[in-house]
């Protein structure tokens, strides 16, 4: 799947998940200049809480 196929099957931008392949580890594969994704890894990773909210707290003011 490329990023745009991901980014649909998860629901968000295509930003997001350039965002979580360097941030929160989503399991990509560079082939070239491009990235591959299988869904069955994306969904396992999602499942394991890869794309959990960080859990520090926001600021109160």
């Amino acid at each position: 799947m490329s990023a745009d196929d991901i980014a649909a099957h998860l629901g968000i931008t295509k930003d997001t998940v350039y965002t979580w392949i360097a941030e929160k580890a989503m399991p990509a594969h560079k082939v070239g200049r491009l990235w591959k994704f299988q869904a069955s890894e994306i969904d396992d990773w999602v499942r394991r809480g890869g794309a959990a909210a960080d859990s520090e707290p926001s600021p109160s003011g």
